[in-house]
Order: structure tokens, then sequence, then C-alpha cells
């Protein structure tokens, strides 16, 4: 949960229309809003988070947090939203899939030639937020972006799936697009190219790095008192870290 969203109390569910099952039959979205449960006992655990216990520098909390997700039943912890900025600062933001996370940075992919691509030549800045509903905990991570060499990317894409291969054959990314009929056979022709030569080479694919100059660990208490922890650093200098008010 965001932590400027904090509306409902922890578990509460809003008394709008005869039934709390989420179904919109009937419903607007200011009633159904109001229904939605936040933090539902039985559905999440909002564990104790000892900020003194921490590491001296974010990724190897980045890794245990990652790691409990993972077990704690998030479908798709390494789904992230990614936030970028056009050549006039505008924002945009989309999730895409984390790649890795070492002492890089943070990494993920996609065309050079898509939108995010073009915003990250023109502002070579991102900002990437996780949120993992099970345990109340969101990360925010944001720096400089580079893109990795081009053997590397070749590596990264090839050691996917077929479907990632597929996809990134497809092309065209954030092109207009005349029909589905179109998306149909572009999709079908890349999809046999990944099958049977999945050697086979995207050179619009790109692998991004974020270098972390601020990473932020949020973790949810049930009475609201969030508990807020943030890594920074200035030109490659040493961590250093601090708590936030919620």
């Amino acid at each position: 949960m965001a932590e400027d969203d904090k509306t409902g109390e922890i578990g509460e569910v809003g008394e709008v229309g005869e039934t709390t099952d989420g179904t919109a039959e009937g419903r607007d979205l200011d009633g159904l809003l109001r229904s939605l449960r936040v933090w539902a006992p039985g559905v999440t655990s909002l564990p104790a988070f000892d900020v003194g216990a921490a590491p001296g520098e974010p990724s190897a909390l980045f890794t245990t947090w990652f790691a409990q997700a993972v077990g704690a039943g998030e479908r798709e912890p390494h789904a992230v939203s990614l936030a970028t900025a056009d050549e006039e600062g505008r924002p945009d933001v989309r999730i895409v899939v984390l790649h890795g996370a070492d002492e890089r940075g943070w990494s993920f992919a996609t065309h050079r030639t898509s939108r995010k691509g073009g915003h990250l030549a023109a502002r070579p800045y991102a900002a990437l937020a996780f949120y993992w509903p099970a345990l109340g905990r969101q990360v925010r991570v944001r720096g400089p972006v580079t893109a990795a060499p081009a053997a590397e990317a070749r590596s990264d894409l090839h050691a996917r799936s077929t479907g990632a291969l597929a996809a990134a054959l497809t092309g065209h990314q954030s092109e207009p697009l005349a029909s589905l009929d179109d998306l149909r056979a572009a999709s079908e022709a890349a999809w046999d190219r990944a099958r049977t030569h999945p050697e086979t080479e995207s050179p619009t694919w790109t692998l991004y790095h974020l270098a972390p100059e601020e990473v932020e660990f949020f973790q949810g208490e049930e009475h609201r008192r969030h508990v807020r922890l943030r890594y920074w650093r200035e030109a490659g200098g040493p961590w250093q870290r601090g708590l936030l008010w919620p």
C-alpha cells in the first residue's frame, strides 16, 4: 500500500451494497473502493522490521526481502513499476520484469526504440517501485540508467523463455498498430523463429542497469506506525541510512 493511501482501517470492510465479495455488479467505483480490505487478516502478514539489524547497503536487504516475498506466496514478486520521463519532463510508468540486482544495480530490459527506451535515451534516469502486499512491503529505487553492452543483452535474452524471445522478435513496441490481425501474424512468425532458431537476435533489445542513488524500504504496521528506512549516497560515496516519517 502506498504510504500516502491510508484511508481505511486495517482489515476493515466498507458497508456498501449487500455483499463484500468484490463483485462489481450494481456498484459504483466509490462503493467498490470503500468495500475493499486493506491488508486483510489471513491474507497479509505484517512482520516486524528491525532496522537496527539492517545491513549497511541496500542490495543485501533487497535480496532478503525478495526471497521472503517469494516465500510468502507473492505470485509475481519480480514485477516492478518503472517510472521514466520524456524530454519535456512528463512522467510515465509501466510494469516491467526485474532481470537482476547486483553491484551494477537493478536490471530490466526493453527495446531501445520503445517509448521507455526513448525516454531513457533523452533522460537516463528512472525509478522503480516494488509492492509485495502479502507482507505489507514496498521497495523504491531511483538513480541513473545505463545500457549494458550488446553481448550482455543478447545473453540475457537467450537465457529467458521461448515466449520472451518471441515477444522480443515481434518488435514494433509502442508503435501504432493497424489491427490485431497484424499483431497475430507478426507474433506467429516470431514464435516460429524463436522455436526453430533460438539463437536469433533482436537488434533493438536492450538490457538496462539502474545504479541506485536512493533506496527506500517500507514495512507496513497494523497501527499505521509504518517503518520507512532510506538508504542514500552521493557520487558513488558510502551508503548512508536513516528513518522517514510514514
